[in-house]
Formats: structure tokens, sequence, C-alpha cells
């Protein structure tokens, strides 16, 4: 193990899911009805299939400084459009807080939707992926959710294929990540990255 690796939560090479779950359950809260306004810090815009993200709520004075927790979720087609979109829900809801390590979290967003909707049952008609993205004292915790698939899993290759480019997501993950995961749920399967601000 690498002396840049000490302090991180290990995570096998062998593809077992992590006995880690996220802080936000095993199963995020349940979507708000369609028709009802958004309950996740989101508001849709006329024209554009990715809501953006709005700021959540000052403080009052004299309060507590916001331990956010939940900042925001999205639904997205389970088909490779939804990499960028993604990538854009990310940096903007990031945006709202000034996050140090945004670059790095839309990064390994972008990387773990591409390989959802390319491996897992997200890609089959009317599939969909989930990013959903939360910060506890200034630690990003961010999870991807799938449908799964019987025949795939998530598997940690000890380097990228540099040729083809293809097997770099979960190692970026394990690169740039203080700690990840990914385990099976009764809808499918979670994978999931923390990034502390420091």
């Amino acid at each position: 193990m690498h002396t840049r690796d000490q302090g991180r939560q290990p995570v096998p090479e062998t593809a077992s899911p992590s006995p880690a779950h996220s802080p936000l359950g095993p199963d995020l809260p349940p979507l708000a009805h369609p028709d009802s306004a958004p309950a996740t810090g989101t508001e849709p815009r006329t024209g554009d299939a990715t809501p953006t993200p709005r700021p959540l709520p000052a403080a009052a004075s004299g309060d507590t400084p916001r331990k956010p927790g939940l900042m925001g979720r999205i639904d997205l087609p389970g088909d490779v459009t939804s990499v960028a979109k993604a990538r854009r829900y990310v940096r903007v809801l990031l945006a709202n807080i000034a996050h140090p390590r945004t670059d790095d979290a839309v990064l390994l967003v972008s990387e773990l939707v591409a390989n959802a909707v390319r491996h897992s049952d997200s890609a089959l008609p009317g599939g969909q992926v989930t990013v959903a993205v939360a910060c506890c004292s200034g630690t990003l915790h961010i999870d991807v959710l799938d449908a799964g698939s019987p025949t795939t899993k998530p598997e940690l290759r000890p380097t990228p294929d540099t040729l083809t480019c293809s097997g770099r997501g979960l190692w970026l993950v394990r690169e740039l990540s203080s700690a990840w995961g990914w385990h099976e749920t009764a809808t499918g399967r979670v994978v999931w990255f923390q990034l502390p601000d420091a």
C-alpha cells in the first residue's frame, strides 16, 4: 500500500460488495411525485433536461453552521447522454458550496455514470441512473445508483488499459477518493465515494 493510501478505508481489489453502506442508508429516500415541488434543492429550467441546483438556505444569524447532508439527487435516463447531464448537475450543485474537490467529484461521477450505462441493466429500455450528493462537515459523499446486472459487477483493475482507455473508472475512484465501495440493493446497485475538503 502506498503512503498516499494511509488513512483510507481499504477496499479489496476483489469484486465483492463493500460492507460499508452509504450514510444515506441502503436505499435513498423515495423520490417526490413528479408533479410536486422539488424536495432535493433543484428546480427545473424550461428546455433543459437537467435540473439546475439552487443554493441551500443560509443559516440564520447566530445559528450553528449548516451541515447540509443530502444536497440533491437526480434521476437520469440509462443512456450515454446522461454522463454529461450528471457532470453538469454535480458541477453546478457543488458551485453553491465552493467545494475544493469539485473537479475530482465531477470526474468521478462522470466515470461512474458511464460505467452504469455501459455495464448495468440501467441501459435497458426505461432504465435509469440516479446520482445523489451529500456533504457532511466538508466531506462529499456521492452515490451512483443503477439497476445492477446479474452478469457484471464492479471490478477494480490493478492498472487501467492505456491502449483502450478502459478500466480506468474504478481505478480513478480508488486513487482520488478517501473511501469508496459498492453494494447491492433491492433495486440494483450503489457505487459510492467520498472526497474530503482538505
